[in-house]
């Protein structure tokens, strides 16, 4: 008689199973619906196994869905050696390396001679349904370390052997095998290549080896998989909507940005782009005075022995630029807090300034990988929009909630209504006790649980220096990006030795709050361009009104209207070109100018202009102080 497995659920409740159960018998045994929804499932909450796989113990178990992250990497997982087979068939000299999945795509790296196009995307597409259609299964198979070598020796696959030689000595090698394809890899996988309903490759890309400048230049294919054709069409229809939001177009197209071969990863900001730039820090700025801020500036370069103590020499040096003075070594800050200690201690601070809170609109470099870079959203150098809060340990949690409700009135202003919470803890490397993190930490969650505040925790991935709550903003995609940040910190106070006088005449060790609201203002800037397709709102548009002459016959008087409307503050230009109306208008539609004015005999008779907006049309005809106060309001009141 089999031995019974007892497996628990996730509602609490336990089933028993024979021993060697797969888990898609035990799912089935669920029921059917779930057997035919399943893609995999985790046991004892952190191992994955394929629906192959049998139960031989005792465990906890999740069946994993579609709707389960870890169940759509198992099927974009599959489908990636799906794609390598049936590369491998059109181009047998091939050599794999590696092909993961992605949040809702993946891809794989081929060291190929020729470069790939269009047309061999196409036929590897019609190979890939091939390969689905044919039903193989797909087997593991573990094999110990030279065996594994001598495997992939008779194959020809030498990133793979690279890739064995690297793991520890009592790592388990798996292998994953489908008709005549094979690959390394620690799945787990779909049961059988007809498993992939609905797959369509994407792009085709250059990408080093292991990201390396040095290693390799390979041929990345992008492709993605879903479980029906219905959900594929839409994901392609957002894809293309996304191309039509893409920051690093609409910034082209608007002569708002741009990235030189002289300076990857280093954003140049053209007359348009600070015009939007400004308007952002100068609204944040406004802010800021309500709230009592005072702004400060530190260097950008600082010597080595300041990062030795805040900490960021042995926490985060692999992200940060160096240099030399003087023969004396120096860091190109990465961020700005350590400036702001040293003005923090100079002079004599007293409970009573406290909260103190100095914001800074610092100029920051990060090293980044060049495969990472991605436009405005992950730079080399980006201005970060901080502040530094101190505050005695009573005055903590209100500092938090009012930080809060500041971050929220900022992105609501932009139509940003769509975020969430995450409160990140101590991370393995770290630096403090544990007493000062337990301190910091239930400042944070007592701060949100004030607000009634849904969150999400996610442990292990805070500061080195502190714990912290980040904003994770929804764009009009549905897509995610970390913004505002808001972190509490014990730790870098005390290696900098600040304190204040207290009402008792004796020394106290400040508490400082990190937070930033925009958090990026490049990242954002790239958010709002593509949340507003580049038709800005017309208080940030770099220009607000076109003037647009019907002929030469209204040209000094549309001249008269535009300096008037300059004069009060509005970005106007001019079209004093010969061309007609119509290509007038179509040119200052294009270039997403919110409000274009044509101006005639007519108009000029009778001192109005008509009146058109951008994707909306003609507005009629206003008297020239009706249309000033019109867009003056909109103005000042940020309208949307």
């Amino acid at each position: 008689m089999s031995q019974l497995l007892n497996i628990k659920l996730p509602d609490g409740s336990v089933k028993q199973t024979p021993k060697g159960t797969t888990v898609y018998e035990f799912a089935k045994s669920i029921g059917s619906g779930l057997a035919k929804a399943a893609l995999g499932a985790k046991i004892n909450n952190d191992k994955l196994i394929g629906l192959s796989d049998k139960l031989e113990d005792d465990c906890a178990i999740s069946i994993l869905t579609w709707k389960d992250e870890e169940g759509r990497s198992i099927y974009r997982h599959t489908a990636a050696h799906v794609m390598a087979q049936a590369v491998k068939r059109l181009f047998p000299n091939v050599k794999l390396t590696i092909g993961p999945p992605l949040d809702d795509s993946y891809y794989y790296d081929f060291d190929l001679d020729q470069p790939l196009t269009v047309e061999d995307l196409e036929k590897i597409d019609a190979e890939v349904e091939k390969v689905v259609s044919e039903a193989h299964e797909i087997k593991r198979i573990e094999l110990p370390r030279a065996e594994a070598i001598a495997y992939f020796e008779k194959r020809g696959e030498p990133y793979k052997i690279e890739i064995i030689n690297e793991l520890p000595e009592d790592a388990i090698i798996s292998i994953y095998e489908q008709g005549e394809f094979a690959d390394l890899c620690r799945g787990p996988h779909m049961p059988n290549t007809s498993a992939i309903k609905a797959n369509k490759l994407l792009s085709v890309a250059g990408a080093y080896w292991r990201a390396d400048a040095k290693n390799k230049m390979l041929q990345r294919v992008y492709g993605t998989a879903f479980p029906d054709k219905k959900q594929l069409d839409e994901h392609l229809r957002m894809l293309e909507e996304a191309r039509k939001r893409d920051h690093r177009k609409i910034g082209r197209e608007l002569d708002l940005f741009s990235f030189q071969d002289e300076g990857p990863g280093f954003p140049f900001f053209h007359p348009n782009g600070m015009i939007v730039y400004n308007e952002l820090m100068d609204f944040l700025r406004e802010k800021l005075v309500e709230r009592n801020y005072k702004e400060i500036r530190t260097p950008m370069i600082l010597n080595e022995s300041l990062w030795h103590r805040s900490g960021h020499w042995d926490h985060y040096q692999e992200n940060m630029y160096f240099t030399k003075i003087d023969d004396g070594d120096y860091a190109v800050k990465p961020m700005n807090c350590p400036g702001c200690m040293l003005v923090y201690r100079q002079g004599r601070r007293s409970y009573r300034e406290l909260p103190l809170k100095f914001a800074e609109f610092g100029l920051v470099h990060r090293h980044e990988m060049s495969g990472v870079l991605h436009g405005l959203f992950r730079v080399r150098c980006f201005t970060q929009d901080d502040a530094h809060i101190f505050c005695t340990e009573d005055q903590l949690e209100q500092e938090v909630i009012d930080t809060i409700a500041l971050i929220k009135e900022v992105y609501e202003t932009f139509g940003f209504t769509e975020y969430h919470m995450e409160l990140s803890t101590r991370p393995e490397d770290s630096q403090g006790s544990d007493e000062i993190w337990e301190m910091a930490t239930t400042a944070l969650e007592n701060s949100l649980k004030h607000l009634k505040v849904d969150y999400k925790l996610n442990p292990g991935d805070g500061a080195f220096y502190g714990p912290k709550i980040d904003f994770h903003v929804k764009d009009a995609l549905g897509r995610s990006w970390q913004c505002a940040t808001i972190q509490v910190d014990f730790s870098m106070p005390e290696r900098f030795d600040l304190n204040y006088i207290g009402q008792d005449g004796l020394k106290h060790r400040p508490v400082m709050v990190h937070r930033a609201v925009f958090g990026s203002i490049e990242r954002f800037l790239g958010m709002l361009i593509e949340q507003t397709v580049g038709n800005f709102p017309v208080w940030l548009a770099p220009v607000q009104v076109a003037m647009l002459p019907i002929s030469e016959k209204s040209l000094d008087f549309a001249r008269k209207i535009a300096n008037e409307l300059s004069s009060a503050g509005i970005r106007v230009t001019l079209n004093a070109g010969e061309e007609k109306i119509g290509a007038k208008i179509r040119d200052a539609e294009m270039a997403k100018i919110p409000y274009m004015l044509v101006v005639g005999e007519k108009e000029a008779a009778a001192n109005s202009v008509s009146v058109r907006r951008h994707g909306k049309g003609d507005m009629g005809v206003m008297a020239i102080e009706d249309f000033k106060t019109k867009i003056q309001k909109e103005i000042k009141e940020r309208t949307l």
